[in-house]
């Protein structure tokens, strides 16, 4: 169920990516290429094409399963979410965690379906500051041991985050969802 969707949602990125990138100098593309640009918050014909790709399948297949304790977490079950995706906007669908942060409630999304949820987690990657380094690198290689080392913002658990991802990787043979 996880992993045909994540198939699914990374092909499509991937589709869209090789698109933009053949045509950025199609006249018929600019506006097109204008509103992703937008939409990602880059300026540059680079930028975009650094957001737009996707990573290996086997990084997003590991942060699925450790993110939602393998599809048993209660943000899973009861929210699709399967990335533990933060929610700052009251006004979007979204499920209070049990535990506060002191006096502070911590919201996450909530997802109609599996396949937003993991748009969504791309969208993370391809937007946020946080992984500027990680856009950057995957540019220069698909090695999911290599990218997950620019990973360490996306939990709390900091550079141990990587070593977790690339056990989960090695131990599942997550790389052979690779292309």
């Amino acid at each position: 169920m996880i992993i045909p969707a994540i198939n699914s949602v990374h092909n499509e990125l991937q589709t869209q990516y090789e698109e933009i990138a053949q045509n950025l100098e199609n006249d018929e593309y600019k506006e097109k290429i204008s509103e992703l640009k937008e939409y990602y918050g880059v300026e540059s014909d680079e930028e975009l094409l650094m957001a737009l790709k996707p990573h290996p399948v086997s990084i997003s297949i590991a942060q699925a399963a450790m993110e939602s304790a393998w599809a048993k977490s209660r943000f899973f079950v009861e929210a699709n979410n399967l990335y533990g995706i933060w929610s700052f906007n009251k006004n979007e669908p979204r499920i209070a965690a049990v535990q506060q942060r002191g006096s502070r409630t911590i919201w996450l999304k909530k997802y109609s379906d599996i396949k937003d949820s993991i748009r969504d987690y791309y969208k993370t990657l391809a937007r946020s500051y946080a992984y500027k380094d990680f856009r950057e690198l995957k540019m220069q290689t698909d090695d999911p041991y290599i990218l997950i080392e620019k990973l360490d913002s996306y939990s709390e658990i900091g550079e141990k985050y990587a070593e977790n991802l690339s056990e989960i990787i090695r131990y599942n043979k997550f790389y052979l969802y690779d292309r």
